[in-house]
């Protein structure tokens, strides 16, 4: 199936991904793991939730934790341009038969909560409330020193599907790969923000998430992170990395938090905001497409994920198989 074009037009406008709402079955770990850790700074707590941010946000929160008896996901949020396209946005998936509604979020102005074609739990706001500044307070840096969330990354029943649905309304592919033998996508990385991808779609078993990212300041930080977390009781939770992607060309880590969501930790992507820029083609045996310098990912990168709320996953409709480390 050929790369759709690009919607450059699109009913309404997202500007960028926003935030995520997961439950974790240990507040008061994740509380731990989160701040000591990652170092983003609490916003707002009480016995159910931690709302976080990330060091240059202006913005209340990029992640709440929610504690529950299970993990899980619960919501991906994005942010539009203006109040009006909240509503045209209502009237867009409307037309499109996806569930809508107007949801009251604290922090928040008006919200717009519906899901993809897959079933992936979506909002979408204009206003959320705005904090002081933060990014020249450099006592509060800790952790990784992490700038801003940068992208969600999706396990995908059909990626051609993902690419299709989000690509009507503005999402632009930056990178793909393909299967040679069926032509059919595989893997794809869309954006609204100008970097190489605001979200992320992944053949295999979903749609579940397979990762959440924050931008860091270099790849120092991520070899200060390994450092931390191998001398403080975090070495399991180190899943695969460092290393430098061949698709986006970004240096990466990927660590799970207490409850197995995980987590990468990435800078080092390209601009991305002409709107005729032509999409990068990968094949799926390259060994150069996960990690430049050649080396694979383990079996559980291909295979664990978190569970969204509300949503059956499915076995994907694609069989083909990546490179698997052994």
């Amino acid at each position: 199936m050929p790369l759709p074009a690009p919607n450059l037009y699109p009913d309404f406008d997202t500007i960028r991904l926003s935030h995520v709402n997961m439950s974790v079955t240990d507040l008061a770990a994740s509380r731990k793991f989160y701040t000591d850790i990652l170092g983003l700074q609490i916003t707002d707590e009480d016995n159910n939730h931690i709302y976080l941010r990330a060091m240059e946000e202006r913005g209340h929160h990029c992640v709440i934790l929610q504690k529950d008896t299970e993990a899980k996901v619960n919501i991906f949020g994005f942010k539009t341009f203006d109040e009006n396209d909240l509503d045209k946005a209502h009237a867009y998936f409307s037309g499109l038969g996806r569930p809508v509604e107007w949801v009251e979020r604290a922090y928040q102005g008006r919200t717009l909560m519906t899901s993809d074609c897959h079933g992936i739990p979506i909002e979408f706001y204009h206003k959320m409330d705005r904090l002081a500044p933060i990014h020249q307070k450099y006592k509060l840096y800790k952790g990784v020193k992490p700038l801003r969330i940068d992208h969600f990354n999706m396990f995908s029943p059909n990626v051609d599907e993902s690419v299709a649905f989000w690509g009507d309304f503005g999402f632009r592919t930056t990178e793909y790969t393909e299967d040679e033998e069926t032509g059919k996508i595989w893997a794809a990385w869309t954006h609204r923000k100008g970097g190489v991808h605001d979200i992320a779609f992944t053949n295999g078993l979903g749609p579940r998430m397979h990762h959440v990212a924050f931008w860091v300041p270099t790849p120092l930080n991520i070899i200060d992170l390994l450092d931390l977390m191998s001398t403080t009781g975090y070495v399991s939770n180190i899943e695969r990395g460092p290393g430098r992607h061949g698709i986006s060309n970004a240096f990466f880590l990927y660590i799970t938090d207490p409850d197995g969501h995980r987590i990468e930790i990435y800078c080092s992507d390209y601009q991305t905001v002409d709107p005729d820029l032509e999409p990068i083609k990968w094949d799926l045996t390259d060994p150069q497409r996960q990690t430049l310098w050649g080396a694979a990912a383990p079996r559980s990168w291909f295979e664990e994920g978190s569970v969204l709320d509300g949503v059956e996953a499915r076995d994907s409709d694609l069989k083909a198989s990546p490179i698997i480390a052994h």
